[in-house]
């Protein structure tokens, strides 16, 4: 008994149309999705450079203003009334100077007591210095001194201070001091204006703030957002745990005070974008399969009746009635009607064009490995050794490879004789361009004509830069063609400082120059040695250079 296998039942259209639509719109939802998370990445890369970037700006700030105040300082304790002790004077020299910046100076004296400050007249008693610490520490280090924030012993706010250590002499070892209050780093943050969410604060070394966004605390109270103190220093931003969940931060210190920049953000506003962009992605691949499924629907139909037609049509060509092509709503469908009747004719065509290029590419293949041979057999009997002929060999094919690309290129229209010998001339031309001229009318060659003249402008380049024009610094060459009385006239001629003298061997180049040349384009060829170079000159029926003879107008004379 013989098994069956059941006939398979086939389906409506519509059913592979919405296949269809769904293989192609969820691989493009779950791509988009990708796409969307990568950029949230890049994104968030962005974001955390530019916060990088807004520290780093903001610390450089705050260093510029503190190295400004100390430039400052410097300047005036040059002053020659503060070093002959005429210290009234130099008093109301600093009040001058000082005028309308906000900035304070005051003076120390060994034992902690405040000599002068321009903040009251000279000869108002100032008491003690309210940060006796940071005045030792500078007259024992000698150094300049920046302290965290303190309170100002007459201005009664959160100031810092800039001291430097100066020894009178006569008058003893004093401290001379700057300071300004800490608002005037308010300014500061809002010149570096973080992204919408963030916030910053920049510390002293206590963790006190100096200057902070809103809600963030007073200045000179603790930060008490997280522990800023605890947190490595490196640049990246870091996540952190706040009162108000995780964070990401960014911790940058200034080399010259300590002080530390402190940026941060929630990560639940970090990624609010690729939450609201994924959001938009779920509703809009919502509503794009609801339109497309509509539209399959509608598709569906009209193709399934375009189809039955078709099938009508058919059968009634099977039956030998003559069919009439229909003007069918789908394209596709109605060619098929006209396809059958043009079937036969298009294959004929195609078979021939087939066995055309057959014919072609074998004819071309075989002149190619004759031409190789030939150029083989004549590099070998001019080599002296096997690394010259290798050498020689090798620039010649490749010579022949620059001229078929050009046949490639052009095919049948022929290849122009300037953009030929340019190709040519490229690998031995000298940087200055001045050493080099072509001219000549738009000269179109077949097949045969491009190899031989592509070969011979390849030797004649190689003994020009061995023996001729590009063999110095000061040779010359000009090529210059033109046509008359149905011939090409072809002129190559070198110029160089000092006599050339003749070549008594023939090799490969005179090969190709005199023979190949003369014999299979038919040209006149004479080569005249003047005192100053060599001239090279070709006469060629336009008749053998003519892109309409093909390739079947002799081209195997080119390989003998």
């Amino acid at each position: 008994m013989r098994f069956r296998f059941p006939a398979f039942k086939g389906r409506p259209i519509v059913h592979y149309l919405v296949a269809i639509g769904l293989v192609t719109i969820l691989p493009s939802l779950l791509f988009a999705g990708v796409l969307l998370h990568r950029n949230q990445d890049a994104q968030q890369q962005t974001v955390e450079t530019l916060i990088l970037a807004t520290s780093r700006s903001l610390v450089q700030r705050v260093e510029r203003e503190i190295a400004a105040n100390i430039t400052t300082l410097r300047v005036l304790a040059t002053s020659p009334s503060f070093h002959t002790g005429d210290f009234r004077a130099f008093h109301e020299r600093a009040v001058l100077a000082l005028a309308g910046t906000g900035t304070n100076l005051f003076v120390i004296n060994a034992d902690n007591s405040t000599a002068f400050t321009t903040r009251r007249p000279y000869d108002v008693p100032t008491g003690w210095t309210a940060d006796p610490e940071a005045a030792q520490k500078a007259l024992a280090s000698d150094e300049v001194v920046v302290t965290d924030l303190v309170v100002g012993a007459v201005s009664q706010q959160w100031v810092y201070n800039i001291l430097m250590p100066i020894d009178l002499g006569a008058y003893g070892r004093k401290v001379v001091a700057l300071n300004q209050p800490a608002s005037n780093f308010d300014d500061t943050l809002v010149a570096n204006r973080l992204p919408d969410g963030w916030k910053t604060a920049l510390l002293d070394n206590d963790g006190r703030i100096i200057a902070a966004t809103s809600d963030v605390g007073a200045v000179g109270s603790v930060f008490s957002q997280f522990d800023v103190m605890a947190r490595p220093l490196y640049y990246g931003w870091q996540r952190v745990d706040t009162a108000e969940g995780p964070a990401r931060l960014v911790v940058l210190r200034s080399s010259l005070t300590g002080w530390r920049t402190v940026a941060w953000a929630p990560e639940t506003m970090i990624a609010r974008p690729m939450q609201q962009a994924m959001l938009s992605l779920a509703l809009g691949g919502l509503i794009l399969g609801g339109l497309v499924l509509v539209g399959l629907i509608a598709v569906s139909r009209m193709i399934g009746s375009s189809v039955r037609g078709l099938a009508r049509d058919a059968r009634r060509l099977g039956q030998g009635e003559v069919v009439e092509a229909k003007n069918y709503p789908v394209l596709e469908i109605a060619s098929v009607s006209e396809a059958l009747e043009q079937a036969s004719r298009q294959r004929q065509a195609s078979e021939r064009e087939v066995n055309f290029l057959m014919r072609e590419v074998a004819h071309r293949s075989k002149n190619q490995m004759t031409v190789i041979t030939a150029m083989a057999k004549q590099t070998a009997r001019g080599a002296d050794d096997v690394a010259s002929y290798v050498q020689s060999f090798e620039r010649r094919i490749l010579g022949l490879a620059r001229s078929t690309d050009l046949l490639l290129t052009h095919g049948r229209a022929g290849v122009l004789l300037g953009e030929l010998l340019e190709n040519q001339l490229a690998p031995f031309s000298p940087p200055d361009p001045a050493r080099l001229s072509l001219a000549g009318p738009v000269v179109r060659l077949n097949t045969q004509a491009a190899q031989i003249m592509g070969m011979a402008a390849h030797e004649l380049s190689t003994n020009a830069v061995k023996y001729g024009a590009f063999a110095g610094e000061e040779g010359r060459l000009e090529v210059r063609w033109s046509i008359a009385d149905d011939r090409l006239d072809f002129v190559w001629r070198e110029t160089v400082p000092s006599r050339l003298e003749p070549e008594e061997r023939s090799g490969f180049g005179t090969t190709v120059l005199k023979s190949m040349v003369g014999r299979s384009l038919g040209a006149e060829v004479e080569r005249i040695c003047h005192e100053d170079g060599m001239e090279w000159r070709f006469s060629i029926p336009l008749s053998a250079i003519d892109p309409a003879r093909g390739i079947e107008a002799g081209e195997d004379g080119a390989a003998e």
